[in-house]
């Protein structure tokens, strides 16, 4: 009898032939040679069917035939894949395969396209199935996946969540996507000059849209203040650093209207007035009344999940979110990297065990070689398992994106790009085994006169997993960055910190000068690419704090196999805007009325905390907390509650109202529907 291993890709099935010894001649659509067959998927085989297939009727868009929830869902085979599945139907089902091994992708995408092939092609009860599950595709993981993959029964609740997740996207989408464009899908063809307009609804996709049209709608809202700010230019034992003015008690502005909070000035002239007020009390001193040493230890990041990698890439590369996952994946293919589509930031206890053989194969890297030895050598790795980076309770499918220290042979054949995320995923790696980075910073303030000014001086004591990181400029940059509230911020020299520590309370400080500088409050930031990843994974939360993002519990919108492409979808549907040069996202003007439809008629489907909590539901299926019959059950009720709302109401002269209102924001298609008024046609 013969064992068939199955994978979901080609390249995938011909590294599995390789390592299990599978070297017969190459048929078509699978490999086979003594008693194993290796054959392969190509992605997706099978589909769901639209409505039409179970009765013409719903051929038609109609109020009548909604909401439309089939008892029993069918599938068919995708036509374009329909040759492959027919070969890997015809293996699957041979008399001689008694045991199927199913290598496709660790996951619950992997899931799903397996079992819908099993179930399409028929696959008798009694062959044995199991699952391989593997975090890499070196030799080693591969064999051990083999060695020790379980019955597929163990996998029953992940792929009851991976149905559950399919039927759930498909109920919404169809049933939401029909109503909106049965009430509002004239009305938005009318308003825009178009022949036809689809209201194409999702159960994540509308909610991210949601998100960026709330966004915009912040940053228009907003109104910008322009204030003005004073700086001492001080002097101490020949080293000049700056400090910044507040109106403290005893200040001649204690209490002046004119203030911008208690550090600025609303008027440019009153700031001027009193710069030159103090700049005729020069030459002089200031009195130090505070001089004040804290340590600040940073620790290193916690390790890249996809969403961190995506965001990253974003904003140093300027790629897409698709962009990186495709190269991720293909780094994974090559066996360079473990498996991308993870949620988790940390080791495995039984990854941290072997982490040396990681460590090992990295020394051969020309880029980060030294620093891998350096930690061998120093046995920084030995410890890692006691350490915030190794959690077996934070990983649920895989652990972090890590080098696995082999296919070394790949890196000459990298295109640039794919060599330099590569290079990130190391250095993010071998920096948890390197110490803090260690801070010194002084807060001081001084008085000059009545006035008091407020200074923070920053000085790296320790670079630690900075020197590994690459990232020690770019940390630079961002503490340079002055609050409109906080202390002038100095980048401390070894001089200056010298200075410093020998100068005591009440010393006498030269005073040089005084700048007068103007600033202005900032509007919310519209999310890039990369931010709006993180957004997602974080159920709605843009939070730019690493360690914040660590310490977020639940489920977020989408997944990490996802997300990627839910953003794709969106600016190929046209309902965002992604400019390539930066990855910043803005709607569309059918973008921001397509969330006045879905506001007006089913609101809950933007709100992001209901998003993520279907999300939520589907990981407590998959953990086996709750069962597929009662989830199923909620799911129905949902649909079936907010069609009937939105089928029985009709609200397009608001709709109007939100046209009217956004055509100040879009001059240029504003300028285009008029210009096909004048030509007397439609688009």
């Amino acid at each position: 009898m013969k064992r068939l291993f199955i994978a979901e890709k080609p390249s995938v099935a011909q590294e599995f032939a390789r390592v299990l010894g599978v070297s017969g001649r190459r048929q078509d659509g699978y490999l086979e040679s003594g008693d194993s067959i290796v054959t392969w998927c190509v992605g997706h085989l099978i589909t769901m069917s639209y409505p039409e297939v179970y009765d013409a009727r719903y051929q038609k868009w109609s109020l009548d035939t909604l909401p439309f929830l089939p008892e029993e869902f069918r599938y068919e085979v995708i036509p374009e894949v329909k040759k492959q599945f027919e070969i890997v139907k015809r293996l699957l089902t041979r008399e001689d395969v008694d045991t199927i091994y199913i290598c496709t992708d660790s996951g619950r995408e992997g899931e799903y396209i397996y079992r819908l092939v099993d179930q399409m092609a028929g696959v008798p009860a009694e062959k044995i199935r199991k699952r391989v599950w593997i975090d890499s595709q070196t030799e080693e993981e591969i064999r051990r996946g083999v060695a020790e993959a379980k019955d597929w029964s163990a996998y029953r609740n992940l792929a009851a969540a991976a149905y559950l997740r399919a039927k759930e996207d498909y109920l919404m989408g169809i049933n939401f996507s029909r109503v909106l464009t049965l009430r509002y899908g004239a009305a938005l063809a009318s308003f825009l000059r178009q022949r036809y307009t689809v209201v194409s609804v999702g159960r994540v996709m509308t909610c991210v849209l949601g998100m960026v049209v709330r966004r915009e709608n912040e940053i228009r809202a907003f109104r910008k203040t322009v204030f003005y700010r004073i700086f001492g230019q001080f002097e101490l034992s020949g080293q000049r650093f700056f400090g910044e003015w507040r109106a403290e008690k005893g200040s001649a502005y204690e209490g002046f209207p004119g203030l911008y909070k208690n550090n600025g000035f609303l008027k440019k002239e009153d700031a001027e007035a009193f710069r030159q007020n103090l700049t005729a009390a020069l030459p002089g001193t200031a009195t130090l009344l505070k001089n004040e040493k804290k340590k600040e230890v940073k620790r290193p990041p916690l390790l890249y999940n996809l969403a961190e990698l995506q965001n990253d890439c974003a904003r140093r590369f300027k790629i897409s979110p698709d962009q990186t996952l495709k190269v991720a994946q293909e780094l994974y293919e090559k066996k360079l990297v473990t498996y991308p589509r993870t949620d988790a930031r940390v080791l495995s206890s039984a990854v941290a065990k072997e982490i040396q053989k990681n460590l090992s194969g990295l020394t051969r890297v020309q880029a980060v070689g030294g620093f891998a030895q350096e930690v061998l050598s120093n046995g920084s790795y030995k410890g890692i398992a006691k350490t915030r980076y190794t959690d077996d309770k934070q990983i649920t499918d895989h652990y972090a994106l890590i080098p696995t220290g082999q296919g070394l042979g790949a890196l000459p054949g990298l295109t640039p790009l794919s060599a330099q995320i590569y290079e990130m995923i190391a250095r993010r790696f071998l920096a948890i085994f390197y110490p803090p980075a260690v801070y010194e910073k002084r807060s001081l303030e001084l008085l000059f006169g009545r006035e008091h000014f407020f200074a923070g001086i920053r000085s790296l004591v320790e670079e630690g997993w900075l020197k590994v990181s690459g990232e020690k400029k770019q940390k630079d940059r961002e503490e340079k960055e002055k609050d409109e509230e906080g202390e002038a911020e100095n980048s401390g020299t070894a001089a200056l910190a010298a200075a410093l520590a020998a100068a005591k309370k009440g010393a006498a400080v030269d005073v040089k000068g005084f700048d007068l500088r103007e600033g202005e409050t900032s509007p919310p930031k519209r999310y890039t690419s990369g931010s709006m990843i993180l957004a997602m994974e974080n159920a709605g939360q843009l939070i730019e704090d690493e360690e914040l993002r660590s310490q977020i519990k639940g489920s977020g919108i989408g997944t990490s196999a996802t997300r990627a492409e839910i953003l794709k979808k969106l600016v190929n549907n046209k309902y965002l805007a992604l400019n390539g040069k930066t990855q910043i996202i803005t709607p569309t003007q059918l973008g921001e009325l397509i969330v006045e439809a879905v506001n007006l008629s089913m609101p809950p489907l933007l709100r992001p905390e209901l998003t993520a909590s279907w999300e939520k539901g589907l990981t407590m299926v998959q953990q086996g907390e709750i069962s597929e019959a009662d989830y199923m059950a909620k799911l129905r009720d949902f649909v079936a509650r907010r069609t009937g709302l939105a089928a029985g109401q009709s609200a397009s002269y608001k709709l109007r109202e939100a046209f009217e209102a956004s055509r100040q924001y879009y001059p240029a298609v504003t300028e285009k529907r008029r210009a096909v008024r004048r030509k007397g046609g439609s688009k």
